[in-house]
């Protein structure tokens, strides 16, 4: 009679299908491990956001507004199960930046996959108010702006809009807002979402003089192929996630529409230029890899000729 395991009459093969058997189960095994170790960290990367801190030199900019500081809050997607850690962290973050202006690039709430059979639109649009709850300690001299995302408008852009005007957090939708110093002006502009909305940049920018600096809120960074037509200086934009999972030496998963040329980071496009932050929450899976949730601290600089 055969046996069964090595050493009570198993034949050479058998003992070889079971040598196999037991590598194959244990490659299985720390693989199901590795993915598993990967998945918590994703999780526990999520929820700690850090400070990016860049200069940004700008041909326009007057001296008076050199060393101005501008921290970018972007993508909250908040909802009622998670987020509202992640958003305390980080405006207690923001505000020990102590920034001279603090302006949020959009998506204040996640749409759901299927919101038209779900019925979720306004339910999704009214977690609007608790997000702007969290964001209503921002404290900066020269104020805070906000855009809206495509999330944001594809819900109910009018009643996230009321929501955060209702908060003291303006929305600049497809306006321009000065901010002056020592006789000099910068000009805060805001463009609806593009993807969704209707972002119209040459609304956005009327009445600003020429010669007069830009920096231009625009939730979608690929926006950036139009903007360089345009007089502006300085894009700050969000939307993408920086991928959330982003793998050294081959990048993102996946990135959404308008999000995939420039997906993080700081650009130089002639004399315009971008940054795109990561944001702070997620979307459908709750986990970050090689891309942590981002507060951006960035300094103005007067160029020297």
């Amino acid at each position: 009679m055969q046996g069964i395991l090595p050493g009570y009459g198993a034949t050479h093969g058998d003992k070889l299908e079971l040598a196999s058997l037991t590598r194959r189960r244990f490659l299985q095994l720390t693989a199901g491990l590795a993915g598993a170790a990967v998945l918590a960290d994703g999780a526990l990367e999520a929820c700690h956001p850090r400070v990016v801190r860049v200069e940004i030199p700008l041909a326009r900019l007057p001296e008076a507004f050199d060393g101005f500081t501008i921290v970018q809050l972007s993508d909250f997607h908040y909802n009622r199960y998670e987020g509202a850690h992640i958003i305390r962290a980080a405006v207690e973050m923001a505000n020990q930046l102590r920034p001279d202006l603090m302006v949020l690039t959009g998506d204040f709430v996640t749409l759901e996959l299927f919101p038209d059979l779900l019925d979720t639109r306004r339910s999704t649009a009214l977690d609007a108010d608790p997000c702007a709850r969290l964001l209503t300690p921002l404290r900066s001299p020269a104020g805070r702006f906000c855009v809206l995302g495509n999330h944001d408008v594809s819900c109910d852009g009018y009643l996230v809009t009321e929501i955060l005007n209702f908060y003291n957090l303006p929305v600049l939708d497809n306006r321009a807002v000065p901010i002056e110093r020592s006789g000099a002006r910068l000009w805060i502009a805001g463009m609806d979402d593009y993807l969704n909305g209707d972002g119209d940049l040459d609304v956005a920018l009327k009445g600003i003089p020429a010669g007069e600096p830009v920096v231009l809120l625009q939730h979608e960074p690929d926006v950036v192929k139009h903007t360089v037509k345009y007089p502006v200086d300085l894009q700050l934009s969000g939307h993408s996630h920086g991928g959330q999972v982003w793998f050294p030496g081959f990048g993102p998963l996946w990135l959404p529409p308008l999000g995939r040329k420039y997906p993080r980071g700081l650009y130089q496009l002639g004399a315009l230029t971008l940054y795109t932050n990561v944001g702070l929450g997620t979307i459908r899976v709750p986990i970050r890899l090689n891309c942590p949730p981002e507060v951006t601290h960035i300094t103005l600089r007067a160029r020297k000729a």
